[in-house]
């Protein structure tokens, strides 16, 4: 199962870790991915979709 958002594309990131002396150690981080039940071409589907594209769903359809 893929760590990837099929709305918005977004995937895991990458970066460092930093202690206090400043060494640097590779990590990523993971989109926060929730189940969530979205009407597709009126049916309901269950998704895994990031927490961001689903709060900008309700904000888009909220204001009709």
């Amino acid at each position: 199962m893929s760590r990837v958002c099929p709305v918005t594309g977004k995937g895991p990131r990458s970066g460092n870790n930093r202690s206090h002396s400043l060494r640097a150690t590779r990590r990523k981080w993971n989109t926060n991915l929730q189940l969530r039940t979205v009407v597709v071409d009126g049916k309901e589907m269950r998704v895994r979709m990031s927490t961001r594209a689903y709060r900008s769903l309700n904000k888009q359809y909220k204001d009709r």
